[in-house]
């Protein structure tokens, strides 16, 4: 008889903060594997009984300090279901909201010895052209933020969230 276990996926929602200037907030993470550091919209896990928006005002609030008001539109969802995509789950599902908002210093409610237990090392306002020409060695998650972030700051702003490669 086939397995039908389903696969245990952690729920994550993410902003992708763009200011006035189209500049976008990422934080970085170190991980274990190469790339060894991916920059990465703010946000994480979904927690028991949370909504995804919630999740994604609680996460803004911890991480780099912005209060969400409104509803955001919702834009990306991705899936990844592998093993070694993250430890203790067989994958991750994010789902990404567009945030617009004046350029702040982020600063969350989280000590940086908080951000570290969650392997964050950095936060940084990055423009389009400053991601385009990145050398390395850090990544961008998702792959191909440039192209993705384009459509978005040109106002195409999907009434259904558009489903990103792995």
């Amino acid at each position: 008889m086939p397995d039908v276990t389903s696969p245990n996926l952690r729920h994550s929602v993410r902003g992708i903060i763009l200011d006035d200037t189209d500049r976008v907030l990422l934080v970085r993470h170190v991980i274990d594997r190469p790339p060894g550091a991916v920059w990465a919209a703010p946000g994480g896990g979904i927690e028991p009984g949370e909504t995804q928006l919630e999740a994604l005002r609680r996460e803004l609030a911890e991480e780099v300090g912005l209060a969400l008001d409104g509803e955001p539109p919702h834009v990306w969802h991705r899936e990844v279901v592998s093993p070694d995509h993250l430890p203790g789950y067989d994958g991750v599902v994010n789902d990404y909201y567009l945030v617009r908002t004046p350029a702040f210093t982020p600063r969350g409610s989280m000590t940086d010895t908080e951000l570290a237990a969650e392997n964050i090392t950095a936060v940084r306002w990055w423009s389009l052209a400053d991601i385009g020409s990145y050398p390395g060695p850090d990544a961008f998650g998702p792959r191909d933020l440039a192209a993705h972030l384009s459509a978005l700051i040109a106002g195409d702003i999907p009434g259904e969230p558009v489903a990103l490669p792995v």
